[in-house]
């Protein structure tokens, strides 16, 4: 009997948690992250991240760097999450671009959503790369 209601307690309590929740959670910080990628990098790095130069590895005429795409064509996933968030709140000049810092412009929510929505792109290849090699 005592197995039957340790079991029956499980069965009752695995109703309590919603498996979806994480994913939803992932999901809403995704959607955060393109709304706020589009009102303010894809002026710079294109829509849906590709870039919008044609050699984002060659310096323009000023001397910097053109925006790179972020959508895992280009070396994005090569620096960890901590650099990535680095470059959002300092920008990308001393990198040999022009990006300006984010840091007081985007909250701490939109910028690790910034990350979701960007990491999303990628292909899965990538994804598992990344995540192998700093997760």
């Amino acid at each position: 009997m005592k197995k039957i209601t340790i079991i029956f307690a499980v069965f009752i309590l695995s109703g309590c948690f919603d498996s979806d929740s994480s994913e939803k959670v992932a999901a809403k910080s995704i959607e955060l992250g393109e709304n706020t990628f589009n009102n303010n990098c894809a002026v710079c790095h294109g829509s849906g991240a590709k870039g919008l130069a044609k050699d984002w590895k060659k310096r323009q005429e000023d001397g910097n760097y053109p925006a790179p795409p972020l959508n895992g064509t280009a070396h994005a996933w090569h620096h960890s999450p901590e650099v990535l968030l680095q470059t959002i709140n300092e920008g990308g000049v001393e990198l040999g671009g022009w990006m300006p810092p984010f840091k007081s412009k985007l909250s701490d929510e939109e910028k690790q959503s910034l990350l979701d929505y960007i990491q999303n792109l990628w292909p899965i290849e990538i994804q598992q790369k990344y995540n192998d090699r700093f997760k």
